[in-house]
């Protein structure tokens, strides 16, 4: 018996199949890579968003602890140099070891960073060539309309307005910090707001 067998002709794929399988597959390949960069933009900005919080808050505690103890300069200054919206300048003993140090708070950009001026000579000079910086916190979006320094006289109450500028230093018992940081002023959550306050203990009277 003589078998006849068949055989089915396997053409392939043709163009528009191939086309097709091409889309598909891009398609498939930008919605995983836009997944994917979304995850790595929402990572990034929780990140952000984490270490600011934590610069703020470790910020906010350096600046009342050195202000609550500023005191006359080694130099005879008055305790507090400078009071600005953005910064401040003020004699504080920060590392104990009986001489008071120049602090400079001030807002470059919008990192806030701290100066520090140890005094030298005789007489004790406060030589701006000496200053050391660091920087205390990123992100900080303070501005003219939002005052980083607000300044308060001796009869300060919760519903006070702060003094104007230019501040007389010499009328200040009372600094009260605003931090205002965001990470990404794109996104949501907004910023948040960082708020200490301070009485200058070696200058009350009657606070």
């Amino acid at each position: 018996m003589i078998y006849i067998y068949k055989i089915k002709k396997n053409n392939g794929m043709t163009i528009i199949e191939i086309l097709v399988s091409i889309a598909v597959l891009s398609i498939i390949m930008l919605v995983v890579s836009s997944f994917q960069v979304n995850v790595l933009q929402y990572n990034k900005f929780a990140n952000d968003s984490l270490q600011g919080a934590q610069d703020a808050r470790g910020a906010l505690k350096v600046i009342v602890k050195e202000l609550r103890s500023a005191k006359p300069g080694s130099n005879g200054s008055y305790a507090i140099a400078q009071a600005a919206t953005s910064s401040i300048t003020f004699y504080s003993d920060i590392d104990a070891d009986g001489l008071q140090e120049q602090v400079r708070y001030f807002l470059l950009g919008n990192i806030l960073n701290k100066g520090k001026i140890k005094p030298s000579g005789s007489p004790l000079t406060y030589n701006p060539a000496n200053e050391e910086f660091s920087i205390l916190a990123y992100s900080v979006r303070n501005s003219a309309t939002n005052s980083l320094f607000e300044y308060y006289n001796n009869s300060y109450v919760s519903t006070s307005t702060p003094l104007t500028q230019p501040v007389t230093t010499s009328a200040v018992r009372l600094v009260k910090i605003n931090l205002l940081i965001d990470a990404d002023p794109n996104k949501s959550p907004s910023s948040r707001l960082y708020v200490g306050e301070v009485t200058l203990r070696n200058l009350k009277d009657n606070l």
